[in-house]
């Protein structure tokens, strides 16, 4: 039985890849306080400074995770027998914001300090020569979703549950997201096959989708009709100005973060495995939805 070195087990993608893997796999778990040795066969790094939408992280937070110890990892897999490396990075590791659609020929510019110490990391293993025989992958997630997850899915169902409207259905936008079971059967061929070209992947599903479409598609995982309320732009971005001066819920940023778009390209991942994803980019959100309902009861 192959084994695997496993860092961010505890996470969410951490908990559905030993799942999906354990019958098949042996999982060493890295712990940070114990010293970097890796004698398995396939390193997996998941661990890592998660983008702080609350502000109370100091950079060097950042830092110290997402580039000192991605450093470290993959220092110590260059040193050993392992012949897989497969490490978790970010969209944001390019872009806070994108005008068109995402790929990998784009030129990295992140203004965050979350992704910059996700570019240094990116940046230090291409920096590096890959010995013959090893394979090294960087996986660049947009927003990953599925069972268990706790991110802004979750706020938005949590709203949406409590049949309030939603007011910003005029702003017309594109996301895209990143079901957990693709990301799974991404990381899994990526194990299992030798032909897939070590290199820099951006992972998302197959269609982007409106936040007026994933109102819709969570009303349609409550068996309900969603309520989506086409105010005035002009006078919704008032309401925000408002919302600045007297820290309101709507401010000018919030409604930015809402209503803007980012289209993320999986072309490149998708003609290196030759397999389509198993799990088309609304029936990855009812999975999402549903087992949000379920958690509820």
């Amino acid at each position: 039985m192959k084994s695997i070195f496993l860092t961010g087990h505890s996470g969410f993608v951490g908990i559905n890849l030993i799942e999906l893997l354990a019958p098949s796999f042996k999982f060493i778990k890295y712990q940070k306080e114990n010293k970097v040795q890796i004698s398995q066969d396939i390193v997996i790094h998941l661990a890592g400074k998660a983008h702080d939408l609350k502000n109370t992280s100091t950079p060097d937070e950042y830092y110290q995770v997402n580039t000192e110890l991605t450093k470290k990892i993959f220092d110590a897999f260059l040193d050993s027998d392992a012949k897989v490396f497969i490490t978790l990075s970010s969209v944001k590791a390019v872009a806070d914001e994108i005008h068109g659609e995402l790929n990998e020929e784009h030129i990295p510019n992140p203004i965050t300090h979350y992704g910059k110490s996700k570019l240094l990391a990116e940046q230090y293993i291409l920096s590096k020569e890959i010995p013959e025989g090893k394979r090294v992958y960087i996986l660049r997630p947009c927003m990953i979703h599925g069972q268990g997850n706790k991110g802004n899915l979750n706020l938005l169902y949590k709203l949406a549950s409590k049949s309030i409207p939603w007011p910003l259905g005029a702003f017309d936008n594109k996301r895209s997201f990143c079901s957990i079971e693709n990301l799974m059967f991404i990381i899994k061929e990526l194990i299992e096959r030798e032909d897939i070209p070590s290199g820099v992947y951006n992972i998302a599903d197959d269609k982007a989708l409106s936040t007026n479409d994933v109102i819709s598609i969570l009303a349609e995982s409550q068996n309900r009709n969603p309520k989506i309320w086409k105010i005035s732009q002009s006078l919704i971005r008032i309401l925000a100005k408002i919302g600045d001066v007297l820290q309101l819920l709507l401010t000018s940023e919030r409604l930015q973060k809402l209503t803007e778009s980012y289209v993320v390209s999986n072309q490149k991942i998708k003609n290196a495995i030759g397999k389509p994803l198993p799990v088309n980019s609304k029936d990855g959100l009812i999975k999402t939805f549903n087992s949000f309902h379920t958690n509820a009861k």
